[in-house]
């Protein structure tokens, strides 16, 4: 299991008594430690304000002028996801409990790193499309939660981790298959393990044979980077399986987080840095991990699906890192991949990969004069008068007339003599 554990704060009123709550798994082999620090007065509507970094270092408000991720549903396979806080609201799916342990919804310790990630994805604000609270990255798709692991602090967890681990991952591969055969589009997983696994892997296959876009976080044990796989972190499974979009984490000025895993798997880099979401308890917290920066680039994902649904996977992959920003020197590294994720312009790479025709000059991609194609009424068709039959009928007769007349000449030519 990696080792590595960041920090995620709370964001609390004045005189908050401090408190010291319990290291929580952010992912079976991701740990986070989870800290209660002292800050200060953070109404719901102040929290657009300090996310707003994280939207446009993506290029975000600008993709939502084509597509704020409607008709996508997005997996997130976690913890589990609290549908009734009030960014959510009306937007989870509740998939099934594949962990294995008993531990209730209720429990304030059950679905905490689920229900961060699913609001980084799909947060409305509240009242939904309002202004005070998260917004995610598609705020218009649909998330569908599949639990595969518990949260460090719950009740079950020590019970869970004296498991076998191929039987752990089973309930990986099993919420891979629930999500695929749900019409999940997307599939965010911000969860790491230590190994690969068969049944996973097939799993995963299948759902690239669906259409499917499948992210993961590419860990937290962050290492120098060198010439040799050495200094490099070891590879975190899911996210170094063939197919998977592996993201790595960037703080507010675009330099890479410290924890950010460091190995050739990584492809994208995302905001992982004191990123605000919404907590299972309907508070925000700030929080740091590749776990976030999964959730945020599976967001923009949900734009591309909802945007071109028939693209393949291998596409969409494409048009996020070949459009990245911040690109390092070379063009790639095992730190950031091929930079961090712009999502208009992946948007826009989509649709010349989608063979989308390009918009005219000075004209938004979004605009059609007149409402577009379907909105261009046929050619008129003028009403037909008696003055017009009158005429055709007389024209008709005039035809008759000289049909009669050139067969009575025909027949008087016949009978002349040679």
């Amino acid at each position: 299991m990696l080792s590595r554990r960041r920090a995620a704060r709370r964001i609390l009123p004045r005189r908050m008594p401090i408190r010291r709550a319990g290291a929580i798994l952010a992912a079976a082999g991701c740990a986070v430690s989870l800290a209660v620090l002292p800050g200060t007065v953070a109404a719901a509507d102040t929290i657009r304000d300090n996310q707003q970094w994280v939207l446009n270092m993506m290029d975000v408000p600008a993709a939502w002028q084509l597509t704020r991720g409607a008709g996508v549903t997005v997996a997130v396979i976690d913890s589990g996801v609290n549908p009734h806080i009030s960014d959510l609201t009306g937007s989870v799916i509740t998939g099934p409990d594949y962990t294995g342990v008993s531990t209730r919804p209720s429990n304030p310790d059950w679905g905490v790193h689920g229900t961060w990630m699913a609001s980084l994805i799909a947060g409305h604000g509240h009242p939904a499309g309002g202004d005070n609270g998260v917004t995610g990255i598609a705020p218009a798709s649909t998330i569908l939660s599949v639990r595969v692991i518990p949260d460090r602090a719950d009740p079950h967890y020590g019970r869970y981790s004296r498991e076998q681990e191929p039987h752990i991952q089973d309930a990986l591969a099993h919420g891979i298959d629930y999500a695929v055969q749900h019409g999940a589009k997307v599939i965010s997983m911000s969860i790491g393990y230590s190994a690969p696994n068969g049944a996973v892997k097939q799993a995963l296959q299948d759902a690239f044979s669906h259409g499917v876009v499948v992210v993961a976080s590419a860990g937290n044990s962050g290492a120098p980077g060198g010439p040799s796989d050495v200094g490099q972190a070891p590879e975190s499974f899911p996210a170094d399986y063939p197919g998977v979009i592996s993201v790595g984490a960037v703080n507010m000025d675009g330099e890479v987080a410290g924890f950010s895993s460091d190995n050739l798997s990584v492809q994208v880099a995302a905001p992982g840095v004191n990123v605000p979401a919404q907590g299972r308890d309907g508070v925000y917290w700030v929080v740091s991990g590749t776990s976030p920066a999964c959730a945020l680039v599976a967001g923009v994902a949900a734009l591309i699906k909802s945007r071109y649904p028939a693209l393949a996977p291998r596409l969409v992959a494409s048009a996020l890192t070949s459009t990245t920003t911040d690109r390092p020197a070379h063009g790639y590294d095992s730190q950031v991949g091929f930079g961090i994720v712009d999502a208009a312009a992946a948007l826009a790479k989509a649709g010349k990969l989608a063979g989308d025709p390009p918009a005219p000059a000075g004209i938004s991609a979004a605009v059609q004069f007149g409402g577009g194609p379907a909105a261009v009424p046929q050619a008129p068709v003028r009403p037909r008068g008696s003055g017009l039959l009158i005429l055709f009928a007389l024209l008709a007769l005039a035809s008759l007339v000289l049909t009669g007349a050139a067969g009575t000449r025909l027949g008087l030519l016949r009978r002349s003599p040679p």
